[in-house]
């Protein structure tokens, strides 16, 4: 795999657009942002995990997924190495990193529901 693949796998998912982060190409659902290609000159792809996840993907295929060095790893952040993923792997840590993005967005909401029916 490589950066151009990984744009086109992140593309594919509904809702997700591409901008730039601090100059670099970053994918985001509902304006926020779940994958990048920061280092994609080094030969990674980006991707916003919980830590849970990101333990689970380096355990699973340390060959493929190391956490991103310094204080970005320990919050989740994790490196793919493009040329060491298959198409599958790629998609699904996408995939993951998308649906995270999804999955807080929702939560974000039906907290505020519940905050302003305590306050009516």
């Amino acid at each position: 795999m490589n950066a151009k693949d990984f744009r086109r796998i992140a593309l594919s998912f509904e809702g997700t657009e591409e901008s730039t982060h601090m100059g670099a190409p970053d994918f985001r659902v509902q304006r926020k942002i779940f994958a990048t290609l920061a280092s994609q000159h080094q030969g990674f792809g980006n991707l916003k995990l919980t830590l849970e996840q990101q333990a689970d993907f380096v355990r699973e295929l340390p060959e493929v997924f190391l956490p991103i060095p310094g204080g970005w790893g320990r919050m989740g952040m994790t490196h793919i190495r493009l040329a060491s993923a298959s198409e599958d792997v790629l998609t699904g840590a996408l995939r993951t990193a998308w649906q995270l993005r999804i999955n807080k967005k929702a939560e974000t909401k039906t907290k505020k529901k519940r905050s302003s029916r305590r306050r009516a």
